[in-house]
């Protein structure tokens, strides 16, 4: 049966004007991007039966365009409207948190840093730049591959922070892996940079360590 025969408080786009987007499910949300099923098949069917072939929306939200496009029912039309929403989220994540300081929304902080890391094949470091009351100057990534002491260079980083004019840091790298627990590598990377920038009086807020689905702050652990 067509979505348009269902009763009114079933089908995704009338039930989420009623209720919200938080009121749908994964499957009911992806049907109202999709627009449109496939012979047999309604739109909330496909995107039931894509949700469990990719194994979860992220792992379909995060598929690269090969793979995407390979689906009966996507299409390389499909995968430039997603990349552009998913840009579009992170963007709306970015500008919440300029908006406001940067500690009174570690939440924001969390869920920004995991968008721009969370999804990348390879390890990634990355700094969000504040000033001296903890506003957000720029996120940049800065150093990328196996990240050990030899491939993270606190003058580049210092340098870059002076030129940005920051007062103060958040560091954060992504674990391929899945697992966000910080290696000891970590740590020591962690405390030249602190010293390196604590010559400036440039504070070393956190450094975040991103995994699949977690996210580990320094700072909660007390190494900060």
């Amino acid at each position: 049966m067509s979505i348009r025969n269902w009763p009114e408080g079933e089908r995704p786009r009338e039930k989420l004007l009623a209720l919200g987007a938080a009121g749908l499910s994964d499957a009911e949300l992806l049907a109202i991007f999709l627009r449109v099923g496939v012979k047999g098949r309604s739109a909330v069917d496909l995107a039931r039966d894509l949700l469990s072939g990719f194994g979860g929306l992220r792992q379909l939200l995060e598929a690269d365009k090969t793979r995407f496009c390979a689906e009966h029912g996507l299409g390389e039309a499909k995968f430039v409207q997603l990349q552009a929403v998913l840009e579009l989220s992170r963007r709306h994540l970015a500008s919440q948190l300029e908006r406001g300081g940067a500690l009174t929304s570690p939440t924001l902080v969390r869920a920004y840093l995991a968008s721009q890391l969370r999804h990348l094949a390879h390890e990634e470091f990355a700094a969000l730049f504040l000033d001296t009351q903890h506003r957000v100057i720029r996120f940049e990534s800065l150093f990328r591959g196996t990240l050990d002491s030899a491939s993270v260079y606190p003058r580049e980083v210092a340098k870059r922070a002076l030129e940005l004019g920051a007062g103060a840091v958040i560091f954060a790298h992504n674990h391929p892996s899945g697992v966000a627990e910080p290696s000891d590598a970590d740590r020591r990377i962690t405390t030249r940079l602190t010293e390196a920038l604590g010559l400036f009086e440039i504070r070393v807020l956190d450094h975040f360590v991103v995994g699949d689905g977690e996210v580990t702050s320094f700072a909660e652990r007390g190494w900060i």
